[in-house]
């Protein structure tokens, strides 16, 4: 497989959005694609990291299926 070929949702060079659906679902989200139906805007836009430490930390406060440490 062509490693060089970066997917978009992993390129730390584009900014993000943290999306949610009506079932509680976080999603990493490039700004730059058009936001999915059913879906809202809940945080960005703003680098990965930032963005996937605000699904971590929302995600696992209400998913009761999640290890508490």
């Amino acid at each position: 497989s062509n490693e060089n070929n970066t997917n978009p949702f992993d390129d730390e060079s584009y900014q993000f959005a943290v999306l949610r659906n009506g079932s509680g679902q976080y999603s990493l989200w490039p700004e730059f694609a058009p936001q999915p139906a059913g879906w809202q805007w809940q945080h960005g836009p703003a680098p990965r990291s930032e963005c996937v430490d605000y699904i971590e930390r929302h995600w696992l406060a209400i998913n009761p299926f999640a290890a508490h440490a």
